[in-house]
């Protein structure tokens, strides 16, 4: 099976289980932490150009999972976190992968987290080495295991 099938594969079926687990994922923790994984992907290689911000902003208006909140609140939070890593991005990072371990006291909301990540890194169809090595960083901040998702 090629690379991308794979990845395509991986992202569909952690928009599943994370579907499977939406009525569990209402808190504040797993919002905050989520839009600033979402930042996170997007800012992986230390830039973000205006395509790949609405690409995001876009993706997170439309996941089904994160209909739990409003829409307005996410881009808030999303474009706040972006804006700390756009700034400096490893002063921003600090703050950013902080706001992701949020998320570790339930471990159903880490591991969502760390799905939102593979899927917003893999929308473009290329899951590249700087997305899954942020993605990988946040693992760790969740206290979860990278290889548990294949990073």
């Amino acid at each position: 099976m090629a690379l991308w099938d794979r990845l395509k594969e991986s992202a569909s079926s952690m928009q599943t289980q994370l579907m499977a687990k939406k009525n569990d994922l209402k808190s504040g923790a797993f919002r905050d932490a989520s839009m600033a994984m979402c930042a996170l992907v997007a800012a992986a290689d230390g830039t973000v150009d205006p395509a790949e911000r609405r690409r995001v902003a876009q993706l997170i208006a439309t996941n089904e999972v994160l209909q739990n909140f409003s829409a307005d609140d996410l881009r808030r939070r999303f474009e706040d976190n972006l804006n700390k890593l756009t700034t400096d991005f490893a002063f921003g990072k600090v703050s950013v992968v902080q706001e992701i371990a949020k998320a570790k006291k339930k471990p159903a909301e880490a591991r969502a987290v760390i799905q939102i990540g593979i899927v917003i890194g893999g929308a473009d169809g290329d899951f590249d080495k700087d997305e899954r090595a942020v993605v990988r960083e946040a693992c760790y901040a969740l206290e979860l295991p990278p290889h548990e998702f294949d990073l």
